[in-house]
């Protein structure tokens, strides 16, 4: 897959009159929330009014406030992106990720899979777990077992929810060739 910036955005950013008001304020506040110029993917998916309003609150509630430790939500977010090979999401959740105690180190070792030397029991099958979810779509039963021994029910369903949407927003991102916020 080629990183977004390579090719001309299938659906280029918007602006106030793509957006609309409510739309417009919204991708600047997050914007600044993210320190960056603009939040490109606000600005494409901004561009259809309802759906973005419908997803904004499903989106922040997993990215912060769910019941699964936000350590494991960024772990699940950055091997997500990375077996997707979504730098958009990459760049913008190993910044967040750093704010949420997922050091270099740590990232690295996402990166490098459930075998990395230094994970944690629970790190290491939320990583096989984020695998088998995403190349197969589900998890399987010795996995499942394995990740009900550190998660409850309402975790084991958010984990399922967050790699799923964040499966989905990769797919979006790398269709409509999102352009990344940073230049790095």
């Amino acid at each position: 897959m080629t990183a977004p910036d390579a090719a001309p955005a299938r659906i280029p950013p918007g602006g106030f009159r793509e957006l609309g008001p409510v739309g417009w304020v919204i991708a600047k506040a997050g914007a600044k929330q993210i320190r960056a110029p603009r939040f490109s993917l606000f600005t494409v998916l901004g561009q259809h009014k309802l759906l973005f309003l419908a997803w904004l609150p499903f989106g922040g509630f997993l990215l912060g406030a769910g019941k699964l430790p936000r350590k494991d939500a960024e772990l699940v977010i950055l091997r997500v992106g990375h077996l997707r090979d979504c730098e958009y999401e990459l760049q913008q959740h190993r910044r967040l990720a750093r704010s949420r105690g997922v050091d270099a180190d740590l990232q690295a070792k996402i990166f490098e899979g459930p075998d990395a030397e230094g994970l944690t029991d629970r790190q290491r099958v939320l990583i096989t777990a984020t695998d088998e979810f995403v190349v197969t779509r589900s998890v399987s039963p010795e996995t499942w077992v394995a990740l009900s021994s550190h998660l409850d029910r309402p975790r084991l369903i958010e984990f399922c929810m967050l790699a799923g949407h964040y499966d989905m927003l990769a797919a979006t991102i790398a269709t409509l060739q999102v352009p990344l916020d940073f230049p790095d």
